[in-house]
């Protein structure tokens, strides 16, 4: 069922660079359900070849209204926000499990709805480039993309809400809240978060994640993790090509040193 989508102009979505939430990032000059739902059948057809317009008209998102999302987050109020970064903030809001519709706080399916900060300069690409992604890839180890709202100059995702939020907290922050992990609990995250990754790198789907890091691996109430943030993703390697040439992007002390030194960019440079 087609949920309704409001966009301007068609541009190619082609897995621009990412400037993510809690991230810092090199570049510029400093700048860095599960299964396949939907995929093109022929596996010439890049995930990144896609116009805007059939990004957003994506059968599996919803396109929410500011009015929607306003609702949900009450008004953004400061209370309900839960994160800040480079990319902008992200709020607590509710909406109806099954119609979507706002609902009152404390009711209803918990999301988090992530604001692009309006004066980011790449900001409607990487927006878009989430969409391309996280639209079409569902699997338990990556975090579900419910819709998105394209108004005005708002640019806004809407996720589930991950209970436990970021593994970087909790391996990082002193705050009491976050309590320290398990040495069976920490295993568990880096099976879950390796599974997320051999998904991405499976035959049928072969995406590069290019932004593997604590603060972009979430946790569920039941520890389970969740990749997020796919703003840096790239289609891998095509027509028996060894890697896929980019400009460098990445976290430092997570990018693969020889994929910072290169730009060439493959899958060993997640795994590393």
């Amino acid at each position: 069922m087609m949920m309704g989508c409001c966009f301007s102009a068609k541009v190619k979505a082609e897995s621009p660079t990412h400037n993510g939430l809690n991230s810092k990032v090199v570049g510029r000059e400093e700048d860095v359900s599960s299964g396949l739902s939907r995929r093109a059948s022929s596996s010439s057809v890049l995930l990144s070849s896609r116009t805007e317009g059939e990004i957003l008209q994506s059968n599996y998102l919803k396109c929410f209204t500011i009015n929607e999302v306003r609702a949900a987050t009450r008004n953004f109020r400061p209370d309900s926000m839960i994160g800040e970064g480079g990319f902008g903030c992200v709020f607590k809001g509710w909406i109806d499990e099954h119609t979507l519709a706002p609902t009152k706080p404390g009711t209803g399916f918990v999301i988090a709805v992530k604001r692009l900060n309006q004066e980011s300069s790449q900001g409607h690409s990487e927006w878009l480039t989430e969409i391309n992604y996280l639209g079409q890839l569902h699997h338990p180890n990556l975090v579900k993309l419910i819709g998105y709202c394209l108004e005005d100059d708002y640019r806004i995702l809407v996720y589930e809400f991950v209970t436990k939020g970021s593994l970087d907290n909790h391996l990082f922050r002193r705050a009491s809240y976050f309590q320290p992990l398990s040495w069976k609990i920490r295993m568990k995250i880096a099976l879950d978060s390796a599974k997320g990754l051999t998904f991405l790198h499976s035959d049928e789907v072969e995406v590069i994640y290019r932004d593997f890091k604590t603060s972009n691996i979430l946790i569920d109430s039941n520890y389970n993790a969740k990749l997020s943030d796919f703003g840096m993703a790239k289609d891998g390697p095509e027509g028996g090509k060894s890697h896929v040439s980019t400009r460098i992007m990445g976290t430092p002390g997570y990018a693969a040193p020889e994929y910072l030194a290169t730009g060439h960019l493959t899958k060993k440079s997640d795994v590393y």
